[in-house]
């Protein structure tokens, strides 16, 4: 046992001035008794006649040097030493993502941690230094480098678990810097595991003390939802959703559709252990609303049981096709939605800025238009530093996992010529030969583009079946409509970014649980920006005339597999194993008071007694 405050023995000198009361001899006081039978024992404890009194056994005089002695005790803080080695300064990162949720452990994970958190801070000494931070989507610096025990407790029970996933990548970065060059200093973390890819990591040397919290995984989530037009009746609406089974069992359960909070359908699920269920829905719907979909069951983690959508009645996609003839364009370009207004001209004008998006074929325009454009064969010299051009250039690559490029293949596609450029910093390569990239998607400003370096004529792209369906995958990327849907539905702990239609200078949002916030804009501001999205659930925003719905959901199959993690991978060589530690500087004072206070309440009856 050792003692954060040795000075404290110091007050031990008191002990003699309790004992010195007692040798004190007590002055006579005259008073009129009926009787003095009962008063016999105590006149012959005050028959002394010097100033001092012989020291006799007495209880009273041990109960009270016993209650001092616990009072100076404690007031000296004891404390066990544990297994963890000293740090003059330790980081710690308490984990706030969904998965602290669960409820494997009472009251919850996140309780579980923070309870152990405070249990560090009663065992630090008077110069150590502690740091708080709390991990989610986003981190937070609940507390900066202080020894004031106060203020870490207010900070970590100040602290909130959020519906979003793990981004642990932020929150190491800025403990890695308070730690640099340290040989003094810890991090530690307690979280469930769940952290997703911490590879970066690998080489620094982070001196990491792993807290694991939880027990199982007993956990169904939701982890997919979308809604889209029947691709065989457009006036339908399909709802794509799938549930998976992150238990070591078979579970069943009950998934529920609702429109408007209203049910629509509802389905008996049996899902194998660790499998995943898909889901489609077809529904029709007569105005815009919100789809969500349900969970019915009693497992560990409630914040995947739910997940919404806003659906928007589709409208018509109004497409300028400047060309001088490809017919197998013009047909895939009215076939790539279900309701298409196309408009073929030779040329582009300012008229363009009427359409949702302009497809430039081999054609340098008068007027480049300021939307959304697909340019095939021609590129505006602001794109690109330089052109040149490549001889049959052979596809050797393309990014399939791109939405762009979804159910697109380039096997057996010849080119005979195409332009040949360095891809920009606003574009991503979606198709690429060893000389250049043949297909680039990015935005410029608020404008999306997409360019095919080569002229689709001069090819055998167009008798493939790709052909249509990255033209249909294109219209649905470009059509401004589309990306307005795609805005609303905002993963947990990003921000949710709108283009404003009007100058504003204030909006208001709705959170989930009724709470309005108040944002203050500016007002030649082009889009609105609210960033706290931390809970999931449906949100409303109005901003002048414009009311708008957008949802906040989970969906993380990482964060729904709530197993808790033995080990932290940083990298392929690199871990760092849950630890068994216990806590340092563990103190005791608060037992010891608690004896003392017993002692006090025990001396109060007895000298009662006593006396009674």
């Amino acid at each position: 046992m050792k003692f954060l405050a040795p000075y404290a023995f110091w007050f031990a000198a008191t002990i003699p001035v309790v004992v010195l009361f007692y040798l004190l001899k007590r002055k006579r006081v005259v008073k009129l008794v009926s009787s003095t039978l009962l008063w016999q024992k105590f006149l012959a404890e005050t028959q002394a006649n010097a100033p001092f009194q012989k020291l006799r056994h007495n209880w009273l005089l041990l109960l009270q040097i016993l209650l001092l002695l616990l009072v100076i005790l404690a007031l000296s803080r004891p404390y066990l030493a544990g297994d963890e080695v000293n740090a003059a300064l330790r980081v710690v990162i308490l984990d706030a993502s969904a998965s602290m949720q669960s409820t494997d452990v009472a009251p919850s994970r996140f309780e579980k941690a923070r309870s152990e958190t405070l249990k560090w801070v009663d065992g630090l000494k008077d110069n150590d230094q502690m740091m708080v931070l709390l991990a989610g989507a986003n981190t937070e610096v609940k507390q900066s480098p202080t020894s004031e025990k106060a203020a870490l407790r207010r900070a970590i029970e100040s602290a909130s678990v959020t519906d979003s996933p793990t981004r642990l990548r932020e929150a190491l970065k800025l403990a890695e810097t308070m730690t640099k060059d340290r040989t003094d200093a810890e991090i530690h973390l307690f979280s469930d595991g769940a952290v997703g890819d911490l590879s970066e990591f690998e080489n620094k040397g982070l001196n990491i003390v792993f807290h694991r919290i939880g027990e199982r995984s007993n956990n169904l989530g939701i982890t997919t939802l979308d809604a889209r037009a029947n691709p065989e009746d457009p006036a339908q609406r399909a709802i794509y959703t799938s549930v998976q089974n992150f238990s070591d069992r078979e579970q069943t359960a009950t998934l529920e559709l609702r429109f408007d909070n209203q049910v629509i359908e509802v389905r008996n699920l049996i899902i194998g252990a660790g499998e995943t269920s898909p889901q489609v829905f077809v529904v029709s719907q007569s105005r815009n609303g919100v789809f969500s979909v349900h969970l019915q069951l009693e497992d560990d983690l409630a914040a995947d049981n739910q997940a919404y959508v806003a659906s928007h009645l589709p409208e018509p996609v109004k497409i300028l096709l400047v060309t001088r003839g490809n017919r197998f364009l013009e047909k895939a370009l009215r076939a790539a939605a279900a309701s298409v207004q196309l408009s073929v001209a030779q040329d582009s004008t300012d008229a363009a800025s009427a359409f949702d998006l302009v497809v430039l074929d081999d054609t340098l325009p008068a007027v480049w238009p300021r939307g959304n454009v697909l340019a095939i064969n021609v590129a505006n010299t602001n794109w690109f530093d330089g052109i040149s051009r490549v001889e049959n250039p052979a596809i050797v690559d393309w990014r399939n996992t791109h939405s762009l490029l979804r159910y697109v293949n380039f096997d057996n596609v010849q080119i005979s010529e195409a332009l040949a450029v360095q891809t920009p910093s606003w574009a991503v390569s979606l198709v690429d030969s060893r000389q250049t990239p043949l297909i680039l998607s990015g935005e410029i400003g608020t404008q999306k583009v997409i360019w095919i370096a080569f002229d689709t004529l001069r090819s055998t792209w167009p008798l493939r079946i790709s052909f249509p369906i990255f033209i249909a995958n294109a219209v649905d990327w470009l059509n401004p409509a589309s990306g307005r849907d795609r805005q609303l539905l905002v993963r947990a702990g990003e921000p949710f970014r709108f283009a404003a239609m009007e100058n504003v200078q204030n909006a208001e949002i709705t959170l989930p649980n009724g709470t309005k916030r108040n944002l203050e804009l500016d007002g030649r501001a082009r889009e609105i920006v609210f960033g706290d999205t931390t809970a999931q659930g449906v949100y409303k925003l109005q901003a002048g005339t414009n009311q708008t719905v957008f949802c906040v959901n989970l969906l993380d199959a990482a964060e729904s597999n709530i197993k808790p993690q033995s080990e932290l991978q940083f990298g392929k060589y690199v871990q760092s194993e849950a630890t068994s530690l216990k806590r340092a500087n563990m103190e005791i004072w608060r037992w010891i008071a608690l004896g003392a206070l017993a002692v006090l309440l025990f001396e109060w009856w007895f000298y009662h007694r006593r006396t009674a």
